[in-house]
Parts: structure tokens; sequence; C-alpha cells
């Protein structure tokens, strides 16, 4: 498998462009994914320094329904016209962020694309294709990343704490090999890998994607001791790590200090081969 990183909030080099959002592509032997579109269209023009053609990308995953990972649809919408675009059924509802001035800034996707004939509506365990599938209702084994503190959703008419129920994960299964992609892992890295191991009875062998250690909303990062903690749940899974985006730069390094080749970072324009 092949991985490209259209959009994360770094850049490889000057050449690249970045955003506070996320973007992967993924080519397997025979499909060819994206994994989230990032916050608008700048996901196309790294596309094309990276050689990649987004037309001829078979299908879309988006993780979970905020705009930094979605904002870009209706630009691949008009892009490619052939991709399947995979949504959890609630990707589509209002979602905010109380940013530092305590102002509520919607952060959730656009409801008119939700009525688009490519548009599929996924829940728990939906399955793509062979060796491809989604997951959602993450079991809270663990308590969830503080830096979710913030992030709000509209239920009955009321503002009330974002339970991301919307959030799913994309396993690719490929020549013996299992890769468990994230978009922001809102729900908890932990319980995500822990809900992975019982559904497949067994870990993944890389792991891609955010971890949210920090919070754009609030400029806080997950305390040192529950980096420690997590940093040594995931040395023992004995996976292969590579993290981005809402893992923050400050965590991030707490963790490789503690995990040193098991995980790296991923900045737009980066490829990697597993």
């Amino acid at each position: 498998m092949i991985i490209k990183t259209l959009v994360e909030n770094t850049a490889l080099s000057k050449d690249f462009g970045s955003e506070h959002g996320l973007s992967l592509y993924i080519e397997t032997n025979s499909r060819k994914i994206l994994f989230d579109v990032g916050a608008g269209e700048l996901f196309l023009e790294n596309a094309k320094k990276l050689n990649v053609d987004i037309s001829d990308v078979d299908y879309l995953i988006i993780s979970h329904g905020h705009y930094d990972h979605g904002g870009g649809l209706k630009a691949f919408l008009r892009e490619n016209t052939k991709a399947e675009v995979f949504l959890h059924r609630l990707a589509f509802e209002k979602y905010y962020a109380l940013r530092s001035n305590d102002e509520l800034e919607y952060i959730g996707l656009d409801e008119e694309l939700k009525q688009n004939r490519r548009i599929v509506l996924t829940s728990d365990c939906f399955f793509i294709n062979k060796g491809i599938q989604v997951f959602s209702n993450i079991t809270q084994k663990e308590p969830l990343p503080i830096s979710n503190n913030g992030l709000l959703m509209e239920h009955n008419g009321q503002i009330v704490q974002d339970t991301f129920v919307h959030e799913q994960n994309l396993i690719i299964e490929e020549d013996g090999k299992t890769l468990l992609v994230t978009g922001c892992a809102h729900n908890g890295i932990v319980n995500i890998i822990e809900h992975f191991h019982d559904l497949k009875g067994r870990m993944p062998n890389y792991v891609v994607g955010g971890f949210h250690l920090s919070s754009r909303s609030s400029g806080n990062n997950v305390n040192p001791e529950m980096i420690d903690k997590i940093s040594k749940y995931l040395i023992n899974t004995n996976a292969k790590f590579c993290t981005c985006h809402c893992t923050g730069i400050e965590p991030y390094n707490r963790l490789k200090a503690a995990m040193g080749d098991s995980i790296d970072y991923l900045s737009a324009g980066s490829e990697i081969t597993i």
C-alpha cells in the first residue's frame, strides 16, 4: 500500500500547502481510496504535486462531520464523477466549536451535499469491498480525550457536548497486512484500537491518522501523564504508527521520545509504503 498525505497542519516543504485539516490518499493493489478531504480545495492542489489523479479515486471515506475533514467534499464531487462517498449517518448533523473568545462557531459539513446520489450513509461495521471496511460505535473503555472539550453538537434543539457517535475509522487488509486509519480519534485512540481488537481478534500492523491529543479550540494538550500512558499502550500493540493533524506537535514529540522508531509524523507532501 502507498499512502500520500495530501492535507495536514504542516508541510514537508514549501512546495506543499498546509492547513488545519487532513486528507490521505491510499492506493492498494486494486483500489484508490481517499480518506478525508481537508477543509477546502487544498487537497486538489497537493494531489497534483504528488501525481495523484483525484478523478480516478474509487472510494472517499469521510471520518466524521467536521469541516476540517469534509470541507473539501463539494470540490471532490466536482472533480470526481464516479467514487462512492462513505459517511456515518450522523455526519451531516450540526456540530460546533466553542472558541477561546467564547463564540460558538459552526464546524459541520455542508448539509446540501447529503442529497448527492453518491453519498452512502454508514453505521456500526460497514463493508465497502473485500478487505475494506469502516467501523464506529466505539466502546468507551478509557475516558475520552479532554481535548474534546469545547466541541459541541445540536441535539433536540439544545447545544450539548459532542458524543462523537458520527466518527468512523477505516480498516484495509491486504497481503497479510492490516492498516487502521483514524481521522481525529475523538473516541480515544486506545478505545479505537481496543474496538479493532474486539472486531478482528488481533492488533493492527499499522495505524495512521490523528490521535486528538491537542485542541485547536482551547489550545490545550492532553496532560503529559496521559500521553505517557497512551505511549505505553501503543508500544505494547507492536504496531507501526504514523500520526498527524490533531495529535499536536508537542504531544507527538513526547510520544516519539517514548516510542522511538515505532512512531513517525506525516506532513503534507509525505509518502510512505507499507
